[in-house]
């Protein structure tokens, strides 16, 4: 359908499941998915990930809307600096008598409380109560951000493998693509059979004879860090072990977990449904305190402006 691009892979569901044939291009961006029925080859639906809303909301979200290259940097560099805010915040908060902190914690407005009071503990009390969980979302999008810090988040915690994604070569030299059925035909058959309770399995194509075969198996709905990230030779179909985080579940140690479990962290869904919604709602009480914090400083730069006037 679409000859001029890239498939990126194919994602196989249960056995009456439409098969997802993924296209991805980087240079031009080009991102669509094809559904076909799995019996007849039949096209059911075609999507494209780039367009509409959501997408247009992500692009915000990872780069301001500006070309790649630049936007990330952007994006990157602020959240540093907002974990800088966040920190210095709670800092700032802690209050120098202890008999002041109750007021710090709770509202105690009445019906006399002014605008200014309201809008004080507004940035306090809310501040106060999110910003541990403001920090874990803005310190796991600065590990997505810059891989210097993924390495070190790694490295820390005591890991020993390749922080990053690789993708082993073959082991039985360059593919024979000369048979009539190959033995990549099969593969998603076998790993049916090993992995029954399996979600779906993401199968990438080759991108060269000397490359092996990665299938992404699924293990869990909308959870990435359970996955397993598995390598096969391409003639032979022997599995080939990786010297990456990102490989069976089951052998990865607990600084491999923490990595592979930060996306799943970042956008709350290593909490199911109930974690989203709590990193919605952090994100939305978060996006308050830059409002709450400008009025702020507006109220006592206007305050200092108009005294020295008079």
């Amino acid at each position: 359908m679409f000859p001029n691009n890239t498939i990126h892979g194919s994602v196989f569901g249960k056995a009456d499941d439409a098969i997802e044939v993924i296209f991805y291009d980087s240079e031009p961006e080009f991102y669509q998915s094809v559904f076909l029925n799995p019996y007849s080859g039949a096209i059911i639906q075609v999507d494209d990930h780039l367009s509409g809303f959501f997408a247009f909301i992500l692009k915000g979200h990872t780069r301001v809307w500006l070309p790649k290259t630049i936007g990330e940097q952007v994006v990157g560099a602020s959240i540093l600096i907002f974990i800088f805010i966040i920190i210095s915040g709670f800092i700032l908060w802690i209050p120098k008598k202890r008999k002041n902190l109750k007021q710090r914690l709770k509202f105690d407005w009445k019906s006399t409380t002014r605008w200014k009071r309201k809008n004080f503990d507004l940035h306090t009390v809310v501040g106060f109560y999110i910003c541990s969980l403001a920090l874990v979302l803005a310190f796991t999008g600065s590990v997505m951000s810059y891989n210097w810090l993924k390495y070190v988040v790694y490295i820390s915690t005591g890991g020993d493998k390749v922080p990053a994604f690789i993708i082993p070569e073959n082991t039985s030299g360059l593919a024979n693509n000369d048979a009539d059925v190959l033995p990549i035909d099969q593969l998603i058959v076998k790993l049916r059979k090993e992995s029954p309770e399996a979600e779906n399995f993401e199968l990438h194509y080759p991108k060269t004879d000397s490359s092996s075969v990665y299938v992404e198996v699924s293990n869990s709905n909308d959870l990435f860090y359970d996955s397993d990230f598995r390598f096969f030779d391409q003639n032979t179909l022997e599995e080939i072990e990786t010297p990456a985080i990102f490989g069976k579940y089951v052998d990865a140690k607990v600084p491999d977990k923490i990595l592979r479990m930060n996306y799943d962290i970042h956008i709350g869904a290593i909490g199911g449904i109930v974690g989203k919604i709590i990193a919605f709602i952090i994100s939305l009480l978060t996006a308050s305190l830059p409002v709450t914090g400008a009025l702020l400083w507006y109220g006592r730069h206007y305050k200092k402006s108009k005294t020295t006037t008079v």
